[in-house]
């Protein structure tokens, strides 16, 4: 750089410190705005939850096997789905060409609970749990495949780049503790659904889009140190990286004073966090004072790093130290073959956790306001894929009908809200897309879905996006 052009960076940024107009009064200005976020302004209104745990089943459970009991398709095994039914219109390419023929589930259902709740045999402990669920038999997207169907579900659209869930509550609401992250998120590391049509993962799906990088979410990793670089590099004590971290500290607050990005200040941040995590996340980790019954009602698996039964006692143990939001990931559920078998493992992975975290919740008083959330990025279809058997199918992705349930944090509990037709293939009553859903969960977190918004690229950029969405009365109570 030359000294006429370092001399016109000075004058550019003196002619901003001087007339107030500098990127940090920029963003304290914006903060300012009449649409400012709820986390500098306060909750919209008054909340009923205060974290979510999300589950997200990634690949697309089959509804037809596990919620939305369909007795009729017996009789029409092996039959052409009727073409007043799909429209003639196919849903994805993968059974193009290919005639649609029912493919009945091969396991059983029953009712159970106060409220007489369907649920298939695959499902026994979250059956026990069925008065605790609200469950969504109604939900739609436009996605067909995966990575867009998930992305929808995790940023509210289809398009890489938008702000995660997470991102939007730590934005909007800002954090309950100073010892952890207000985003955490914890993707199984193995699963018992078989191999094959496993899903990837990206860290987009938990990445803060547009938003400053200090909502992003935190991955905890399933071997080593949870959070990568946690541990001190061999002959590096706490003294010398405190020391470390002091200097670093005044040298970009002395950058923060000269040109004021608020990134700067985020850094800083984000540095002094990873600090005091060094002392929590290993103490959030460590289960050895968790009681014997605790660990039973979780399950065998609980025992096993990275494995779903035991990020499900970790996410109760965050919600204690109020953590905003959890995310958990659980592939594997893409069952275009061998799904009876498959869906077996993966119901063996989820089934007993997910009720104990709901009853381990409700026995602490703590599922009043905590939100728990269980979806895929969609749903399978009523036709088969490959030679069908009575006993051994698979099934397409489906996005017109698919089962979502909730439980906590205000919504009702023991409900099937919605209904599907005779094949689950379109929904016939109160329908619910991934936007409405959205939208229902952050009113349950005291936030309008409409009022907020983030300034970027000329639009007040939104979780629910344009398309028009709406708070489902039905669900809350």
């Amino acid at each position: 750089m030359n000294f006429f052009e370092n001399n016109n960076i000075l004058s550019r940024r003196s002619f901003l410190k001087q007339s107030g107009m500098g990127l940090g009064a920029a963003g304290l200005a914006s903060l300012m705005s009449p649409n400012a976020h709820a986390g500098q302004k306060g909750l919209h209104h008054k909340a009923k939850a205060k974290r979510v745990i999300f589950l997200f089943m990634a690949g697309g459970q089959s509804q037809l096997d596990l919620f939305d009991h369909k007795p009729g398709l017996n009789k029409l095994f092996n039959t052409k789905l009727p073409a007043s039914v799909s429209n003639g219109q196919r849903v994805t390419q993968m059974t193009k060409g290919k005639e649609q023929l029912i493919q009945p589930s091969k396991f059983k259902f029953s009712q159970h609970g106060q409220s007489g709740t369907w649920m298939s045999e695959l499902m026994p402990h979250l059956a026990n749990s069925v008065d605790d669920l609200c469950m969504i038999k109604s939900m739609h997207t436009k996605s067909i495949n995966h990575d867009p169907g998930k992305t929808m579900f995790c940023t509210g659209s289809e398009l890489p780049g938008k702000p995660s869930m997470g991102s939007w509550l730590s934005y909007g609401m800002g954090s309950m503790n100073k010892d952890l992250p207000e985003f955490v998120v914890m993707p199984s590391a193995f699963w018992s659904g078989g191999t094959g049509n496993v899903q990837a993962l990206y860290s987009r799906l938990w990445g803060n889009g547009f938003l400053p990088s200090k909502h992003q979410g935190t991955a905890l990793q399933a071997a080593g140190d949870p959070v990568l670089f946690l541990s001190n590099p061999p002959g590096v004590t706490a003294g010398i990286r405190r020391s470390s971290l002091d200097a670093v500290g005044q040298l970009n607050n002395g950058q923060f004073a000269a040109i004021g990005d608020p990134e700067i200040q985020a850094t800083v941040a984000q540095q002094e966090l990873a600090y005091r995590m060094q002392s929590s996340v290993p103490e959030l980790t460590d289960l050895s004072h968790e009681s014997k019954a605790t660990l039973e009602m979780y399950g065998p698996e609980v025992h096993k790093q990275g494995s779903f039964a035991r990020n499900c006692l970790l996410a109760r143990r965050m919600a204690e130290r109020d953590v905003r939001f959890i995310q958990l990931f659980h592939r594997g559920w893409d069952h275009h073959s061998g799904l009876p078998g498959k869906i077996k493992g993966q119901c063996y992975d989820v089934d007993q956790p997910a009720a104990a975290l709901i009853k381990d919740l409700k026995q602490r008083g703590m599922l009043e306001d905590t939100l728990i959330v269980c979806a895929g990025e969609f749903g399978r279809t009523v036709y088969g894929q490959g030679k069908l058997n009575r006993d051994n199918y698979g099934r397409d992705h489906h996005p017109r009908c698919f089962s979502a349930w909730m439980a906590g944090g205000g919504v009702k509990a023991g409900i099937s809200y919605g209904q599907t037709d005779e094949f689950s293939y379109n929904v016939v009553d109160k329908p619910v897309s991934v936007s409405d859903l959205h939208a229902t969960m952050l009113w349950q977190l005291g936030l309008d879905h409409s009022r907020l918004s983030f300034p970027f690229q000329g639009l007040d950029q939104k979780l629910t996006g344009v398309d028009p969405c709406k708070v489902v009365q039905g669900l809350i109570s």
